[in-house]
Parts: structure tokens; sequence; C-alpha cells
């Protein structure tokens, strides 16, 4: 396979055009970032991943990124056809596809939807599966009254939103500007990449993320499966999200970050990448 250091654009099914980073040449790794956040999420991985040897292709989806801003199609089902789209064009077979945080229920859906002819391996990292919603027979969700008033905060203060949620993003629940183990530079650096997201995309993706039930969807998966969670994680509650999506899933093997918050691509970041690609050759 030739290697292919430039950045292709991919058109999906109703016209949105997706931006595409595809670097490296061998045995294709495909990164989904999570909500509000593009390819760029990737940095402290998508590098050592190609020198390692594997072709990596990271994507943003629609609203996000370089990627078109469409009004509509920002539910799972259109983003995982956006995904088929990319892995058609790029024709790539054999993949690793890692979905993170909203990135994986993307990646489920896209197994059920499409079926595994291109997939052989999957990674569910700070994944918000299964199902974060309250219900009768999930009653330790999150209610309507629990993220309506932080859905509506967003609204009224991008800036300010994003900025006071890095610090429990990087650091925890309990995190402040002192103990944060993370560069206030570097947490600045990733609240202009959510800036980046449209608007309404990033209201609809929570919209979508929040409500989407996975339970049914998760058994069905028929690759083996790495699940990467942290157990200080608030943005994907690791006992709601972790062990609940590990023991739906057929053939799946559950690692537990220690004290690792949401944003472990960063704070874990060396060994989130050597667990990567140790999964990419098995």
């Amino acid at each position: 396979m030739t290697d292919r250091n430039h950045t292709p654009t991919v058109v999906a099914g109703d016209g949105t055009r997706l931006h595409v980073q595809d670097w490296g040449s061998g045995p294709p790794v495909v990164l989904l970032a999570t909500a509000m956040l593009d390819s760029r999420q990737w940095e402290h991985q998508a590098g050592p991943l190609a020198a390692a040897g594997l072709r990596t292709v990271a994507v943003d989806r629609r609203g996000c990124g370089r990627s078109d801003r469409p009004w509509n199609g920002y539910d799972y089902d259109t983003l995982a056809d956006d995904l088929a789209a990319v892995l058609d064009a790029l024709d790539l077979r054999d993949v690793t596809l890692v979905g993170y945080a909203m990135g994986g229920g993307e990646a489920v859906r896209h197994l059920t939807r499409h079926g595994s002819r291109r997939v052989s391996r999957l990674v569910l990292a700070a994944s918000t599966t299964p199902f974060l919603s309250r219900a009768d027979d999930n009653p330790h969700g999150l209610a309507p009254a629990d993220y309506e008033p932080v859905l509506a905060a967003m609204r009224a203060d991008r800036a300010r939103f994003l900025a006071e949620l890095t610090l429990p993003f990087f650091g925890g629940p309990a995190a402040d500007a002192d103990s944060v183990p993370v560069s206030a530079e570097l947490r600045a650096h990733y609240a202009r990449i959510a800036l980046d997201t449209s608007p309404h995309a990033a209201d609809a993706l929570y919209r979508t993320l929040l409500t989407e039930d996975f339970r049914a969807e998760l058994p069905k998966v028929d690759v083996p499966t790495l699940v990467v969670h942290g157990d200080a994680d608030v943005g994907s509650p690791f006992a709601l999200c972790g062990p609940p999506t590990a023991e739906l899933l057929p053939d799946a093997r559950l690692e537990v970050y220690e004290g690792a918050a949401h944003g472990l691509f960063v704070t874990h970041a060396e060994r989130l990448t050597r667990d990567l690609l140790d999964f990419a050759r098995s």
C-alpha cells in the first residue's frame, strides 16, 4: 500500500463534505473523536501510530472541524452512514475502528447498520454507550433536569462553558486549575477546537448521545472489542458506561485506567497509544 500523506475530502450520501486526515501506510486504524472535537483530538496518537506502521485515518464528523456544517444529519444513523462513506471511498479493509465517547456510538451503529465487512477490531474508549438517559430500567442514568441546564449554559456562553469544562474533562470531578494534570495552554487549545463546532451541531450531537440506547445493539457486535475507560470519568460516567458496555459485548476486554478522567487521550496518551497499537496488531 502506498504512503498517503494528504488530506482527502469524502462526500457523504447527502453531499456533505467530510474532512479526513490520512497518514502513513499499513494496516488501517480509523479514529473517531468525541463530540465537538475532531481529527485534531488525536495529535498524541495519530503520529506515533503512523510512525509504527499503521495507516492512521482520523475523521472530522459533520458539523465539526473542517467538515461541512449542514442543518441535518446529527443522528447516529447518518453519522454511521458518513463513516461507511469514508471506509468505502478509501477502500479500507481489516480496519481497527476506534470510537471515543460519542464516537463509540457511531462505531457500534456502523457495525450494526453496515456490518463488519471492512472492520476487524473495535476499540471503545471513554464511550458514551450503552445508555446515558434515565429510564425505569436505567435508574442511574441522567434525567432531562440533569442535562438541560448544561445545554442551556453551553448555548448562552459557549466560550466560557468550554473553558470551564476542560477542568473535569481532563482532571475529574474535583479538579481545579491547580490540580488538573494538563497545562492551561493545552486546555485552551482543546476548548478552541470545540468552539470550531457549529453551535447547532453541538446541541444536536449532545442530544443524540444523551438519548440513544445501545443496549440491544451491543450484543450484535461481531468483532473483538477493547473497552478503555477511566474510573474518574464524569463525561461518560464509569459505572454507567465502562463495565456495562463491556458486559453487553460478546467478545470484549475492559481496560480500566485508574484515576483517568474523560480526556485520557491526553493525560494517558502514551498508554492509550500503546494499547491501540497492541490491539491493532493482535
